[in-house]
């Protein structure tokens, strides 16, 4: 049988600030500039979350769109939406905020339950903005 991809897409919005602690006040700013600021910023972030499978010959399905949304409502959205990334999500502490860990993260907390569905979690692509985008394909 032949691989098909089927991707959901997922938005949610988010405060967060880009700071590291061992730098001084004036190279955060330098290096992070408007993502510095003191009283954070935020994002409405677009997830477009892709997987990969065998239709299933009984559904036709590689996984149920139903329970990839359930499952995306679950791990990424209840704890990322209107929520200060920095401080507010566990699985995020001590961890840099920017738009290319938090891909990474995320992929953290899909890739097995996905998994279990019987697909494959092939890519993730994390819009911080309208122009800036990050993907992911896991491992590497």
């Amino acid at each position: 049988m032949k691989q098909v991809y089927i991707t959901r897409r997922a938005r949610f919005n988010a405060a967060h600030k880009l700071w590291n602690p061992g730098w001084s006040d004036e190279n955060n700013i330098d290096v992070f500039g408007k993502c510095a600021n003191v009283n954070w910023h935020g994002h409405n972030y677009d997830l477009h979350v892709t997987i990969k499978g065998v239709p299933h010959p009984d559904t036709g399905f590689c996984m149920n769109l139903s329970d990839l949304k359930e499952l995306i409502r679950i791990r990424v959205e209840e704890p990322l939406d209107h929520r200060n990334l920095n401080l507010d999500v566990p699985w995020l502490a001590g961890k840099m905020t920017s738009t290319e860990i938090l891909i990474i993260e995320i992929w953290e907390q899909l890739e097995e339950a996905i998994s279990e569905k019987g697909s494959t979690l092939h890519k993730l692509r994390l819009y911080e903005t309208e122009n800036n985008y990050a993907e992911y394909y896991g491992g590497e």
